[in-house]
């Protein structure tokens, strides 16, 4: 499948040491705050980043909304031109917090998170990654989600962002409430599918069964002592490829093993090449 801008994305979420620095946006008042040291020092500046990704041959990129230093229009501006100037594609703009299934918060989040269409729209995003609810799975949160979702989806109807969700947090645990929700949904919020939210052993079951619906994904690898989980990382994009995915991968690097965090990206993307490998070898 050929796919424009390549093959490979990368997540700012890859490079939260080499970035360091967050900023808190939340619809709850009291976590919203001004920068922080999160993860040390700032050794990159964002803008710098689809530089960087274009020099190493990747030109997908997404975005953790808490890496956005400012929303002002003229710093989106700026950092829209960035990508522009390196050919890096935003592929994903990932807003960070909200919770369209909590009876308490439900209301006030999704406002909030309808708030950052008109941002992604601004840096010109394929699409919107949100969350879709940190409560239990009950059918009555499922049901508060699927209405607060579809209002988001009306929302961002000419904007040319596509709203996405995941399948992440309490809400969705298993392929049940991820197939209902996109049942209820109709096709008006997509599917970002995250090799790395569900535990093994079933894990490689469930993204068998929801990747079939996955319009994107997060290609996360697992670590250990001794490096990269080979067997468990085969396992994970073999369900994919046995759903038919066929969509570009987002590389997830989240682990300490490598100081230098490209090394671990390009490690991911050199693994998932050999694979692409493999398989064209013995199909001929």
């Amino acid at each position: 499948m050929a796919l424009e801008y390549g093959r490979f994305a990368v997540s700012t979420w890859s490079l939260h040491r080499l970035l360091g620095v967050t900023y808190p946006y939340s619809p709850d008042p009291g976590k919203s705050g001004e920068r922080r040291e999160t993860y040390g020092p700032e050794g990159a500046a964002l803008l710098d980043i689809p530089a960087r990704l274009a020099e190493r041959g990747m030109y997908r990129l997404e975005i953790c909304s808490f890496h956005l230093p400012s929303l002002d229009p003229a710093y989106l501006a700026q950092l829209r031109g960035a990508l522009d100037r390196a050919g890096v594609l935003l592929q994903t703009l990932l807003v960070e917090d909200g919770d369209p299934s909590n009876a308490d918060t439900a209301e006030r989040d999704i406002r909030w998170i309808a708030e950052w269409i008109g941002i992604a729209s601004a840096l010109g995003a394929r699409h919107m990654r949100v969350i879709a609810g940190k409560q239990a799975p009950t059918a009555e949160n499922l049901e508060r989600s699927a209405k607060h979702l579809a209002w988001l989806a009306g929302q961002a109807e000419g904007s040319g962002v596509r709203v996405v969700t995941e399948n992440w947090f309490a809400l969705l645990p298993s392929p049940k409430e991820m197939n209902w929700l996109l049942d209820a949904l109709d096709g008006t919020v997509g599917l970002n599918g995250d090799l790395g939210n569900w535990a093994a052993p079933a894990r490689y079951a469930g993204l068998a069964d929801i990747m079939r619906r996955a319009e994107i994904r997060h290609a996360k690898a697992e670590y250990d002592t001794s490096g990269l989980d080979a067997a468990d990382y085969r396992k994970s994009l073999e369900a994919c490829r046995a759903a038919g995915y066929e969509g570009p991968y987002t590389l997830i690097y989240d682990s300490p093993f490598f100081s230098d965090e490209w090394d671990g990206i390009l490690l991911q993307k050199a693994f998932i090449e050999q694979i692409h490998q493999e398989k064209q070898l013995a199909t001929g």
